[in-house]
């Protein structure tokens, strides 16, 4: 008789019995030592699977580790899968480590895969989790607890994004703006750790109220981007955000402070980037709003970035690139456009 499988969050080739991942837990398990015989891969096999629970937890958290940082992602992401099931076998109510679990899995679906609903699913479980502790008047309980709830509604925040789920997605950043605010409070936060964190907040907040097509607060979380940027040796970071503001402000029929803007990122990837891609793409995107621009004297900066993009392109990628190609068209539509069609046999 086939032994029924227990409802799970995880589909059934993320499950902690299947043979594969039997056999890479068996290999990756360490041998007793070189003074000892030899076994099997049965032998082994059967060893490894007379562990307790505890040691399976330990041994599988150790090589989730391991191939996060040799970019194997899939075995990560089936490692965690068992680590969540094992920590829920060796205590149902260790809800703050059975919350930490579904934390890290939810990252990792996000981070590595981009899988949005996986994330979601998961980081939801790490809340339900989260509010069945009981708070302890342990310091360092209230911070661990703080630590999991801002990871949460990070990944939370980002995977409602991918899911178009606005409403919580900005619900989620704002939380995760006060827990960051009650953490600094109950433990020392580097400065950049929280830097680090508060940019991702600014920026997610920034891609909901872009959605949801509230421009101008939109444009304050960049600016709070760039007040957070200031003293950081970050130029592509600060090119995007200034690449954030030239279409917000494009959308809106702003063309002047979308150029403006789309000039400080391309003065600034001139200057310190060292991919000359990034200036490329920059270039490519003045040219064209100025382009479009009605006034007539802009014709001239649009020609002179629109010939800066295919030097760039013809720099960084190639002349057969799809990028450069699509540079070139875009010039002769713009040469041809403004009457210059003896110029488009030059391009």
């Amino acid at each position: 008789m086939t032994k029924a499988r227990p409802d799970s969050s995880e589909s059934p080739n993320e499950s902690p019995e299947s043979t594969e991942s039997a056999d890479r837990a068996v290999d990756a398990f360490p041998d007793c030592g070189s003074d000892q015989m030899s076994y099997s891969p049965a032998e082994k096999q059967k060893d490894f699977l007379m562990l307790p629970p505890e040691e399976k937890l330990r041994h599988f958290d150790r090589q989730a580790r391991v191939s996060e940082d040799n970019q194997e992602f899939d075995s990560c992401i089936q490692d965690l899968v068992r680590c969540v099931a094992l920590t829920r076998i060796i205590d149902e109510e260790a809800h703050l480590k059975l919350a930490q679990a579904h934390a890290r899995l939810a990252k990792a679906y996000f981070q590595f895969k981009g899988w949005g609903l996986q994330a979601w699913q998961h980081s939801d479980l790490a809340r339900e989790q989260l509010r069945l502790c009981s708070f302890s008047s342990c310091r360092s309980d209230k911070v661990e607890v703080l630590k999991c709830l801002l990871n949460v509604h990070l990944t939370h925040g980002g995977a409602s994004l991918l899911t178009e789920n606005l409403m919580e997605a900005e619900s989620s950043f704002l939380e995760a703006n006060h827990v960051l605010e009650q953490l600094h409070q109950h433990c020392p936060v580097s400065q950049e750790e929280k830097m680090k964190t508060r940019l991702e907040i600014s920026s997610g907040l920034c891609r909901v109220y872009k959605g949801q097509n509230r421009p101008e607060e939109a444009l304050s979380q960049c600016e709070e981007s760039l007040q957070l940027l200031k003293d950081c040796s970050k130029p592509e970071r600060t090119c995007s955000v200034y690449r954030d503001m030239a279409t917000i402000e494009q959308e809106r029929g702003h063309l002047d402070r979308a150029i403006e803007h789309l000039s400080k990122a391309h003065a600034i990837a001139v200057r310190h980037c060292s991919e000359e891609l990034e200036g490329a793409q920059i270039s490519h995107s003045l040219a064209l709003i100025l382009s479009a621009a009605a006034e007539p004297h802009h014709n001239d900066s649009a020609s002179h970035y629109f010939e800066q993009t295919l030097r760039a392109y013809r720099n960084s990628v190639g002349p057969q690139d799809p990028a450069f190609l699509s540079a070139q068209d875009d010039f002769c539509r713009f040469l041809l456009i403004s009457g210059q069609h003896e110029v488009t046999y030059t391009i």
